[in-house]
């Protein structure tokens, strides 16, 4: 039996970062609730909301891999550090912006293109941060508990995002965003790198990324992972970007709506993480992985008739339950990826999983065309109909991952 471990909560480095991660999760989820609301004020356009998430996700494409390699590279500690604090400088700007009236489109989508390159580099210096301070044996532990951490960031940040737009604005909301980044960040402060953790890589940045896409060509197990992540990204997790449309024009709950359908996905990744603690997730990982990505993709299925026929409460139980599915197939695919490849590879692992979430936003903006074409319900649908059919395909085609 997986517990989570208590001796990890007697590490200093574990607990900063496990508060960390808490108070940068607030911050991410709040700016994801914030941004889809006034870019939905703005343009009234679903298609549009989907761009702006694209914004955020974009980045982490590009970025994954050089990142990973910085974080191979520097310290990640000091990494994380710096990155809070830039995610809190942009955050802090759009508000001021939006305050001021002069947060228009153009400006949302760069502030929140620049944000989004450093929350790619945060992301890869984190998970291999995390293999540091935990090391390999504790390592999916260190990682479920650091994402009942996130989750529940997420919670209170949508909670919080949604009451402030509703009862201050979408300006404030930004600058309370910035505040939950920035006490991330301070939060590291007592944390240290563990001794033998910081390697000083002699060869350039450039020759670390041609050195990880051979080790990839090598053994393509790591590929494999990569693409279930993206499919799980594009199909299963832009289902977000539909939550604004979703609450204002079909359920007719505002802000405060969306901001409790957000917490709704918040609570069933807190509940599945601690559903896949009642397991060994390495033996059989490969399996579960794939298991659970079919139930991901049949919970969108449900979600998309949910509001039709079942009202608010069933389309809130059918989030917890798609939530909980992506929470499980998120930590399964940081441990996989962090276990297929040598120690010297570590950062860039944690890199390409950030370059397989930066795919992101081809599902944000298929999703967001549907809905503007099809309606959300049948948006929905088809993506989950897609990641089905991808975790089947890949059982089928590539039975290795059955046996992972």
């Amino acid at each position: 039996m997986l517990i989570f471990s208590p001796s990890l909560l007697r590490l200093r480095n574990f607990r900063c970062l496990g508060i960390a991660a808490l108070l940068n999760a607030a911050g991410m989820l709040g700016e994801t609730v914030v941004l889809g609301w006034l870019t939905l004020e703005l343009t009234n356009s679903p298609f549009l909301v989907g761009v702006a998430m694209g914004a955020r996700s974009i980045p982490l494409f590009f970025v994954g891999i050089p990142a990973g390699a910085l974080a191979d590279r520097f310290s990640r500690h000091r990494m994380l550090m710096v990155t809070a604090t830039g995610q809190a400088l942009t955050a802090a700007t759009l508000g001021v912006l939006t305050l001021l009236n002069s947060a228009s489109l153009s400006v949302i989508l760069l502030l929140t293109f620049v944000a989004g390159t450093i929350r790619g580099i945060e992301q890869a210096a984190r998970q291999s941060y995390a293999h540091d301070v935990t090391g390999p044996a504790e390592l999916m532990n260190g990682l479920a508990m650091l994402g009942v951490a996130m989750r529940t960031g997420w919670l209170l940040g949508s909670l919080v995002a949604g009451w402030v737009i509703a009862h201050l604005g979408s300006g404030a909301a930004y600058l309370a965003v910035a505040a939950a980044y920035l006490a991330g960040g301070i939060a590291l402060f007592p944390a240290s790198a563990p001794s033998g953790t910081t390697v000083r890589a002699t060869e350039s940045l450039w020759h670390q990324i041609v050195d990880f896409a051979t080790a990839l060509g090598r053994d393509r197990l790591l590929l494999v992972l990569m693409v279930l992540t993206s499919g799980a990204e594009i199909l299963g997790f832009s289902h977000q970007a539909l939550l604004p449309s979703l609450a204002r024009d079909i359920l007719h709950v505002g802000a405060e709506g969306l901001g409790a359908l957000n917490a709704a996905r918040s609570i069933g990744g807190i509940l599945g993480l601690f559903a896949v603690s009642l397991r060994r997730p390495i033996e059989g990982g490969g399996a579960l992985f794939l298991g659970v990505l079919v139930f991901f993709g049949s919970s969108l299925i449900a979600l998309g008739l949910a509001p039709h026929f079942l009202g608010l409460a069933a389309v809130v139980v059918v989030l917890i339950l798609a939530n909980a599915a992506g929470g499980i197939s998120d930590l399964l695919a940081q441990s996989l990826m962090q276990t297929s490849v040598p120690a010297r590879l570590r950062g860039r692992a944690g890199g390409a999983w950030v370059v397989a979430i930066g795919l992101a936003p081809l599902g944000q903006l298929q999703i967001g065309a549907l809905a503007s074409l099809f309606g959300v319900s049948l948006a929905f649908g088809a993506s989950g109909l897609g990641l089905v059919a991808l975790a089947g395909a890949t059982a089928f085609f590539v039975p290795r991952m059955r046996r992972l």
